[in-house]
């Protein structure tokens, strides 16, 4: 499937509040997905002074430009970090388990919030109000990766958000 990837110039205000996770949060970089001619989602990372480090607390915020059900980004969710090199299936079953508890199905316009804390706990929001929390750095690295990794099936996407492309 062909993706289009867009710069959406407009700052994105994060209704969960990141201080309780990282001091001074800030706009790292952010992007659209697109499929074809569907708009998916606008993505934005945001880390302590807008500066992303590995190992360090940021968030991602995804804010979905359609109606997708929570079971459906799990699954693609699982798909992606097999696609990264994830290949112990025993813990992909547990991973899409824990998503599939925490995901809820989201209507356009609704935003999912992942945030990698100081302890490498993830935790996740649904526009201001707590999902669940995934206690497992692996997924936590696995999961982000998804976005975040020189391998992602995205790169375009990555530069945006890591702000190396203005």
């Amino acid at each position: 499937m062909l993706n289009f990837l867009s710069f959406n110039a407009g700052a994105q205000v994060s209704p969960v509040a990141l201080q309780a996770h990282f001091d001074a949060p800030a706009l790292v970089g952010k992007a659209r997905l697109k499929v074809i001619f569907w708009d998916i989602y606008d993505a934005s990372l945001i880390a302590p002074q807008g500066t992303f480090e590995e190992n360090k607390p940021f968030a991602l915020e995804l804010k979905y430009l359609r109606d997708f059900k929570g079971k459906e980004i799990a699954s693609r969710s699982v798909d992606e970090m097999r696609d990264l090199g994830m290949n112990d299936e025993v813990k992909l079953a547990k991973w899409y388990q824990e998503m599939q508890d925490i995901f809820p199905n989201v209507k356009e316009g609704e935003m999912i919030t992942g945030v990698v804390d100081a302890e490498n706990v993830s935790h996740f929001y649904l526009n201001e109000t707590p999902l669940g929390k995934v206690h497992d750095k692996e997924f936590s690295i696995w999961f982000f990766d998804i976005w975040l990794s020189e391998e992602t099936s995205e790169p375009e996407m990555r530069r945006q958000l890591l702000g190396l492309v203005k």
